[in-house]
């Protein structure tokens, strides 16, 4: 975070620049989401999470449900 000082020279370029580096600081992180480890607390609500839905795998509503239920509540 050495040069956070060119963050105003970022905010100078257009909308569509800014979008551009956005998206390949990214596609960076993407490429390297392997070298983010995992905390025993993410590992185990992870895990919890997969048993809950191997125990009742229909449970739950599925994404058309959820967006219904979305619309129908404006």
């Amino acid at each position: 975070m050495e040069n956070l000082h060119d963050i105003s020279e970022l905010k100078r370029l257009s909308i569509a620049e800014r979008i551009l580096i956005v998206e390949e600081l990214w596609d960076s992180i993407a490429d390297e989401q392997e070298k983010l480890e995992l905390t025993d607390a993410q590992r185990d609500e992870l895990d919890r999470r997969l048993a809950d839905y191997h125990s009742s795998p229909d449970d739950g509503y599925s994404w058309d449900e959820v967006k219904r239920i979305i619309r129908e509540r404006k």
